[in-house]
């Protein structure tokens, strides 16, 4: 088996955007542009991981590898974690989380995480940009992470914290790109630590592995992939990807 696994989780009933992996982009499912993206980046193995049989039937009609997870998951990485030990028999040494709503990202950012992860510095590694606007600065729909220094070439940074919101932002603050790789043994010592205060507070996952004194790495890129969250990022995302 290939020591590196991509999986994708998906699902219809995100409360912010329902049916969203189901949204057209150029004639073709949001979820089957991010499966080319996965498949470009030519890593290893892709899955996507779903509770919906509506999007096992998709992804099976274009080729690809669906797996049928729990409903009960209350997470993505959850859900991830039951085709790594279920399907993969906890094999692959590495694991990306490939977040199934951003249709334009680049695969060559999946390879330099992934190259990074190959090093064993970190528990999970994930990727940041410069902001596009001013406005993403202060909008909650935009994921910020602050590193300690700002980014120089291919080094990669602590993440010292992440937030949608804050009123008193930190100096070297950057676009959090929803992507993580993590190792196995990470993965697995991640989904059985309990919910953390932070984490439920602001809805982002990753404040879980810091609370628990896990080491997340960011690298930063200078693509601006975006993540799909309401119907006007799917209309600009539609208009980004109509020109290539």
């Amino acid at each position: 088996m290939n020591k590196i696994a991509i999986i994708i989780p998906s699902r219809l009933d995100a409360q912010r955007f329902p049916n969203k992996p189901l949204k057209l982009i150029n004639n073709k499912e949001m979820i089957l542009h991010v499966l080319e993206v996965a498949y470009k980046s030519n890593l290893g193995e892709v899955y996507v991981a779903t509770p919906d049989q509506k999007i096992i039937d998709l992804i099976k009609k274009f080729g690809g590898n669906a797996i049928k997870t729990s409903n009960d998951h209350q997470t993505g990485t959850d859900r991830i974690f039951e085709v790594f030990k279920n399907t993969l028999n906890n094999k692959p040494d590495i694991i990306v989380n490939l977040q199934g709503d951003m249709p334009n990202l680049d695969p060559e950012v999946i390879s330099k995480l992934v190259f990074y992860m190959k090093e064993k510095k970190c528990d999970i590694g994930t990727l940041a940009s410069d902001f596009r606007t001013k406005n993403e600065i202060t909008n909650p729909d935009v994921v910020k992470v602050a590193v300690k220094e700002k980014f120089n070439n291919n080094i990669f940074q602590n993440a010292l914290d992440f937030f949608r919101l804050s009123d008193d932002p930190p100096h070297n603050l950057y676009h959090h790109i929803g992507i993580y790789a993590f190792t196995n043994k990470a993965l697995e010592k991640y989904v059985n630590l309990k919910r953390s205060k932070l984490e439920l507070d602001r809805k982002l996952e990753q404040l879980r592995a810091l609370e628990n004194n896990m080491s997340i790495h960011v690298g930063f890129v200078k693509t601006f992939p975006l993540s799909v969250d309401t119907e006007q990022d799917l209309n600009e995302v539609r208009k980004i990807l109509e020109k290539k």
